[in-house]
């Protein structure tokens, strides 16, 4: 994952996230790595944008069907509207959510932004997602959410920068430990199966930009859920899960992550 420090001279994965979806809360380096990415991938802020809804379906369904009220967020990313609070809290206004990013502006940003419900509440943290004790030994992490009751964990456009498989698969064993029966993880990563020349061109973009990343196949993502039970569909193109209407929105042609839901039984 990119370095912590407040440089703006130097392409940062939330930024250019931001960028390719529209946003306005990014500098001249994240324009120039996402403008490159765009040149040889042309769909790629479709994709992102599909990866976006997927968030929003993952939450709905964790909240409206499994009853879940607490959400730890980890790689949040600047906030882009309706964030995962609002929507949990537009399904039960006393939901909680524990947002984790380790860079300084994204943190500055959703203070100022990711507001709760009167209900409810969100709090931030600046945190390594390689570090999951530091994450759910926090203060923020212990006074917001209560590990007795369910927990969902999103890592939502975030374990492609983990570019080492025992890497990601240590730090969702961990992180998954700590969560009671009924909790759940919600993913999204990019993959190398959907047009894997324009996957790979975007992933030396990232790299040759200071962004570590990794694109993956479809059994390495679903690897990334074990021992968790996945909920149906399974891991599928982010446009595929559970699509409004039941139909995809985009072309799958046109997207370049996987997405899927798991339960811990």
């Amino acid at each position: 994952m990119a370095k912590v420090d407040l440089r703006t001279d130097v392409a940062h994965s939330a930024r250019v996230y931001d960028y390719l979806l529209g946003g306005k809360d990014n500098f001249e380096a994240d324009r120039a790595a996402a403008a490159r990415m765009i040149e040889s991938t042309p769909a790629l802020p479709v994709s992102m944008r599909a990866n976006r809804r997927f968030m929003q379906r993952a939450a709905t369904y964790l909240a409206a069907e499994r009853g879940i009220r607490q959400f730890l967020d980890v790689g949040t990313g600047l906030p882009t509207s309706p964030n995962l609070h609002e929507v949990v809290q537009g399904v039960d206004p006393r939901s909680r959510v524990v947002y984790v990013d380790n860079d300084p502006i994204v943190l500055v940003h959703a203070r100022a932004l990711l507001t709760s419900s009167p209900e409810g509440r969100t709090t931030y943290l600046d945190a390594d997602l390689r570090r999951p004790a530091s994450i759910l030994d926090s203060a923020e992490v212990r006074a917001t959410l209560d590990f007795d009751q369910p927990v969902a964990v999103t890592l939502i456009a975030v374990l492609q920068h983990l570019t080492d498989e025992d890497e990601a698969r240590r730090v969702i064993r961990e992180l998954v430990a700590a969560l009671p029966t009924g909790s759940a993880l919600a993913v999204s990563a990019v993959t190398v199966d959907s047009l894997p020349d324009n996957a790979g061109r975007t992933v030396a973009t990232y790299n040759s930009s200071g962004i570590p990343a990794k694109a993956r196949t479809r059994d390495e993502v679903e690897a990334l859920f074990q021992p968790l039970r996945l909920v149906e569909p399974g891991v599928t193109l982010v446009n595929r899960w559970r699509p409004d209407g039941g139909v995809p929105d985009v072309d799958d042609n046109q997207v370049y992550m996987y997405g899927g839901v798991a339960l811990k039984d």
